[in-house]
């Protein structure tokens, strides 16, 4: 037995000693600490490579938030785009403080979330059409709408006029940021005079609202689209269904504020899967810009 136990400690295991180098590539270290991810509807442990192909969506059909990186190089042909500077504004301008100093919930949000700020534009083809993308990445302060959302909407409008292609916005928020406070809400103006630019324009505005979105964004540029596409189960409306139900003191039906109660009801166009939109998206754009094209030609 002692001798048994010295042979391992010389020569780091039978393992090691039939496979040399198959302690390090096992290491526990080397392990990525998120191999699996739990459903969230049926509790199954699925394989993150298997997720990562399927676009995030689960075998129960569950569409799972994804960020903004993710989203354009799924949108876009090839996953190739060319990236969208958005314009810098002033941080923390209220100097605003709920227990935690803005300046370090921005400086945390901006670390865990690896990017600036909610908003991400891209401009590419999307199934060979081409058009500005901007999407709303959630996992950032819960993609919740500021000054620097607002500017990069802005920005994003502009560049789809500029290069006279439509511009499409993916949605996904909790609202106005509040530690902006008014300039927070003055976003929901300025983003839908950016709108009227298009419309001058004539080039087509499409939105897809993802879950989930909700607040500021839905009374603004959420729900001033020439079409409203959805992604399947995404939770869409201004106040949450609790709320709701504690307002008015009443059940709400079923499926409420989702994506397929929203289209029955005429608020959303058409419900789309993460793996159709690319080619729904093509389609609509091709025709609204047709149309334009035709319209400008006669």
């Amino acid at each position: 037995m002692a001798d048994r136990k010295q042979g391992n400690e010389r020569g780091g295991g039978w393992l090691s000693r039939f496979a040399p180098g198959v302690r390090k590539i096992v290491s526990r270290r080397d392990t990525p600490d998120n191999l699996w991810v739990k459903d969230p509807d049926s509790g199954e442990m699925l394989y993150r490579a298997d997720l990562e192909t399927s676009l995030w969506v689960t075998p129960s059909g569950r569409h799972m938030r994804i960020n903004a990186d993710q989203r354009l190089r799924y949108i876009f042909d090839e996953g190739q785009f060319e990236p969208v500077a958005a314009p810098d504004v002033p941080e923390d301008p209220l100097k605003f403080s709920d227990g935690k100093p803005y300046r370090d919930r921005l400086q945390a949000a901006r670390k865990a979330a690896g990017r600036k700020d909610t908003m991400a534009i891209g401009a590419g083809d999307i199934d060979g059409t081409p058009a500005v993308v901007i999407v709303q990445d959630f996992s950032f302060m819960g993609g919740s709408l500021g000054m620097a959302a607002g500017e990069a909407f802005v920005a994003a409008a502009r560049e789809a006029v500029r290069r006279e292609v439509p511009l499409v916005c993916f949605t996904a928020a909790g609202g106005a940021r509040m530690q902006e406070g008014a300039l927070s809400l003055m976003q929901m103006a300025r983003t839908t005079l950016a709108i009227q630019e298009l419309k001058a324009a004539r080039l087509p505005y499409v939105v897809v609202l993802t879950d989930p979105t909700t607040g500021g964004v839905t009374a603004s540029y959420a729900m001033l689209g020439d079409v409203h596409l959805a992604e399947p189960g995404a939770l869409i409306g201004f106040a949450g269904p609790r709320v709701i139900e504690a307002t008015i003191r009443e059940k709400l039906p079923p499926g409420f504020q989702r994506a397929e109660y929203l289209q029955e009801k005429g608020m959303v166009d058409r419900v789309v899967t993460r793996p159709e939109l690319p080619s729904v998206l093509s389609n609509i754009l091709s025709i609204l810009m047709d149309a334009r094209n035709a319209s400008r030609a006669a």
